[in-house]
């Protein structure tokens, strides 16, 4: 019964008072991408819906800009 608690994941965004997301920050961005390269789901990462779409947004500008890796390298 009380083994079912988990605890609410909290908006790491919101909990910095960060209101844009900006796909230069690739320190910020990269704690939101697994070692593949892939983006990290909501249910993951804790954001809100909103914050997870600019985040998705910011992680695709980086790739397009190659600030960030597409795939990574020892994935081969």
């Amino acid at each position: 019964m009380f083994g079912d608690f988990r605890r609410r994941k909290v908006d790491w965004f919101h909990e910095n008072k960060i209101d844009y997301v900006d796909y230069r920050h690739e320190r910020i961005l990269r704690r939101f991408i697994n070692e593949r390269g892939k983006i990290l789901p909501r249910r993951i990462t804790g954001c809100t819906a909103e914050n997870q779409r600019k985040l998705t947004t910011a992680i695709k500008r980086a790739r397009i800009l190659a600030i960030l890796p597409f795939e990574s390298e020892t994935y081969r």
